[in-house]
């Protein structure tokens, strides 16, 4: 009853008498001036055209299912001892609000069914919503060339996934002490691959995003979409190279900064529709550098192309505990875009 109580308590709005509201504004306002050069320069606000946010946003289609809002859940992890509990809130969130996910890498599904629990959230993420496995491009190049592709069926169906993500990370292998050699272009792995499978498939990169000769091969084939994984997110050649002994760890570090930024990545297709480039690809999911809500209402709103945008980082720290902690965060997100998409217009479409 006590605890009751205190929740009870907790949730309480406090209302405060006007002479302490405005009390605050004279005590503040002296520390509260926004330096220009602090500005927010990608938007114009634009107070005057809407009323307070609208409820729902307008539904997405994406892979033959609907999004609610524009955020995918980046794929993180599996294997490990949080992994579940962080799938499992993950998903929740995801049928909660309306959101897709990838999963993290499922490879050891591949060997046995130790970790399947650490997957296995379409129960939880309900059939509505996007779910997609996921390998690396190793693994797939290695499948492939041993025409054992039908293993990857089964993954999907296990799994009750919609589609399968391959993750392009030749530099992280490079870096990685235990990493795997990939022997040929992985879009001739993917091209391949799309010959054999009756499956949707989304190709990503883990942080170092794609160069526009990569990306213009992506975009021409048949694919669900391209996650950018771009530069200035989440970056697994930085988290390799740590990993690696101290003597070791600057030999090749100059890689680690190598790269293309999510916005970077916008411009280049944007400069490709322009000049007339026809795609077979036409689904982004913006990742890499993504902070806040802000930042994906700018970037999918700059796209010629349909985009949604994806977190990873943000979302794994608010989903290793209790549910209610990564609820909030999303709610937050999710109100934060919605005043952005009723207030803020882009000054540089």
């Amino acid at each position: 009853m006590d605890i009751i109580k205190k929740e009870e308590k907790s949730t309480k709005t406090v209302f405060r008498e006007p002479s302490d509201r405005k009390s605050d504004h004279i005590n503040l306002a002296i520390h509260s001036q926004t330096p220009v050069n602090e500005m927010d320069d990608r938007f114009y606000y634009e107070p005057m055209i809407s009323g307070f946010p609208k409820v729902d946003s307008d539904p997405i289609a994406f892979s033959g299912k609907t999004l609610k809002v524009p955020i995918w859940v980046s794929s993180m992890t599996g294997g490990y001892a949080l992994s579940g509990i962080i799938n499992r809130n993950l998903a929740r969130a995801c049928n909660e609000f309306g959101m897709g996910m990838g999963l993290g890498s499922c490879r050891r599904l591949l060997e046995d069914d130790t970790f399947f629990n650490d997957f296995n959230v379409r129960p939880i993420i309900g059939d509505n919503q996007p779910l997609f496995a996921n390998l690396g491009i190793a693994q797939v190049e290695e499948l492939v060339e041993k025409k054992e592709t039908d293993s990857l069926r089964r993954l999907i169906d296990r799994l009750q996934a919609d589609g399968l993500i391959v993750h392009v990370n030749p530099l992280q292998e490079f870096f990685q002490p235990e990493g795997n050699i990939i022997n040929h272009p992985p879009v001739e792995t993917i091209e391949k691959l799309l010959a054999l499978i009756d499956f949707p498939l989304i190709v990503k990169e883990v942080g170092q995003g794609f160069g526009p000769q990569s990306i213009r091969r992506l975009m021409q084939l048949p694919l669900a979409a391209i996650e950018f994984g771009a530069f200035g997110g989440t970056n697994f050649s930085k988290i390799e190279n740590s990993r690696q002994p101290v003597h070791q760890k600057s030999k090749y570090e100059p890689f680690v900064n190598v790269g293309v930024t999510a916005e970077e990545m916008v411009d280049l297709i944007t400069g490709m529709v322009s000049r007339g480039d026809r795609f077979l690809c036409n689904q982004l999911i913006i990742s890499g550098g993504i902070r806040n809500f802000l930042d994906g209402f700018y970037l999918t709103q700059k796209s010629v192309l349909p985009a949604i945008y994806a977190q990873a980082s943000l979302f794994l720290k608010y989903s290793q505990g209790d549910y209610s902690v990564l609820q909030q965060f999303v709610s937050d997100q999710i109100e934060g875009y919605k005043m952005a998409q009723n207030y803020l217009t882009l000054k540089n479409r």
